[in-house]
């Protein structure tokens, strides 16, 4: 690695250096999403130590899956009970108490009313995969509704569902029709919030696409996030959702909730749907958190809906998927985790608004809870995204000890994601190290072969 004539904290990277030379001889590039060159030894709470002994602050938690942070006692020691007596079993088949237990809990806690059950998979891909099997065939309606910048898993399904530039080579047959979502600082419609009056939400979908292009009599489910993540951490403006919801009522066609990232406290609520009281999902769709890294995701939903077709898996409501789910479950209430995604992406949200005051490139700033965004442009006026550019930053973080990423269909938006149990002293310094990275890279202390070869160059 280059010094860049300026003093770094993380310095060797010789073992480093060897496992990723292994790494791309040996392991698809279609598995990998790499910013920089990190091999973890080893894990705790929000700090990531790599192969070399360099140690990082991590503002990722392994895209939200660590949400009580890395290794959390209580979690490992679920983990383990469970392996010792329970290990290669057919959930299937042969279920266990600890799952029902499981689907139990997850009932209480998602919104509605309503008699549910509990579809388990290993992924949030999984789960979104099940309502695409499901849903039409419940409702026998074909045709479903998904939103452009929407990430819903990359099997067949999911990939169907999604729309974003990632997804968008695979030629994939479908029935699902895509519309636009409430990219408030890139409105697709050139208008401007409040006076647009969420035109993108029941407006639009009810005067065009439902009279020109899908009948909405066809259309079995809507699904939504209610924060995008991989279109830039997108946030609709309040009231959005509730037209959504509204439309769907109208017509019949259910709405699903996809909280595969953002769910379980990231947002200062339980999920983020929550934040417009008035709606109340059909569905929800669970992963990535849900069992705080080991494999689980969930479909929860009406039972007579969950209850049409076949879509089990041999492993699928696993023992030891779902003794971690319910650890992290209970970590999240007894440490009030919600509630320090709260008050810590507030915290957050104003230190980085500062940051925007003394950096040009920064472009937005937007987020909720502890999702948030920093989108990077060349020019604020005309908004002409800082590719290059948010990657040298993203890279130079890396450099200097902390943990970020990319995304976004310019690849120019920096997400933070960090495990909930992050504090302010923490924040504090993550906000510093950004700083100087902004600033050595205005400086042009990065190169472009530093970034070649890594995500989107």
């Amino acid at each position: 690695m280059k010094n860049n004539k300026t003093e770094l904290p993380i310095y060797g990277m010789k073992k480093t250096k060897k496992i990723m030379k292994r790494l791309r001889n040996s392991v698809g590039a279609s598995n990998l999403v790499l910013y920089y060159p990190l091999s973890v030894k080893e894990a705790s709470g929000c700090d990531i130590t790599d192969i070399d002994g360099n140690k990082y602050l991590d503002f990722l938690a392994g895209w939200t899956v660590a949400v009580a942070g890395y290794a959390h006692p209580k979690i490992n020691k679920s983990i383990t009970k469970e392996i010792k007596k329970r290990v290669g079993i057919s959930a299937a088949t042969f279920p266990n108490e600890t799952s029902v237990e499981f689907a139990e809990k997850l009932i209480s806690i998602t919104p509605g009313n309503f008699k549910k059950k509990v579809w388990f998979g290993h992924s949030g891909t999984d789960a979104c995969a099940a309502a695409y099997k499901m849903f039409p065939l419940a409702t026998n309606k074909p045709r479903i509704i998904s939103f452009h910048g929407g990430m819903h898993g990359i099997d067949v399904g999911g990939l169907a569902m999604s729309a974003i530039p990632g997804t968008a080579k695979y030629p994939i047959p479908n029935l699902v029709t895509k519309v636009p979502y409430a990219t408030c600082y890139r409105c697709p419609f050139g208008l401007e919030y409040p006076s647009c009056n969420i035109h993108c939400a029941s407006d639009f979908i009810e005067d065009q696409v439902f009279k020109y292009t899908t009948p909405p009599e066809d259309v079995s489910f809507m699904i939504v996030e209610p924060i995008q993540s991989d279109s830039g951490d997108a946030v609709p403006p309040i009231g959005y959702l509730e037209k959504l919801k509204k439309t769907c009522d109208k017509f019949g066609i259910l709405f699903v909730s996809d909280e595969v990232k953002i769910g379980l406290g990231r947002t200062g609520k339980m999920f983020g749907i929550e934040h417009e009281p008035n709606v109340i999902p059909d569905a929800i769709v669970l992963g990535k958190s849900l069992a705080s890294g080991i494999p689980s995701g969930a479909l929860i939903t009406k039972s007579e809906l969950i209850d049409s077709g076949f879509a089990g898996q041999t492993l699928s409501g696993n023992s030891i998927s779902a003794a971690s789910g319910l650890a992290t479950l209970d970590i999240i209430n007894d440490e009030k985790l919600i509630d320090n995604a709260d008050k810590m992406g507030k915290y957050m949200k104003k230190r980085l608004e500062e940051l925007m005051k003394k950096h040009e490139i920064i472009g937005d700033i937007r987020g909720r809870g502890l999702i948030l965004g920093i989108e990077l442009v060349k020019n604020r006026k005309t908004k002409e995204p800082a590719k290059k550019e948010t990657g040298k930053v993203v890279y130079r973080a890396w450099q200097l000890g902390l943990l970020t990423a990319f995304l976004g269909p310019n690849s120019n938006v920096i997400e933070i994601t960090p495990p909930l149990i992050i504090t302010s002293e923490q924040i504090d310094k993550g906000i510093e190290i950004l700083d100087r990275a902004l600033s050595d890279v205005k400086k042009g202390l990065v190169s472009d072969s530093d970034i070649e070869g890594f995500v989107g160059f």
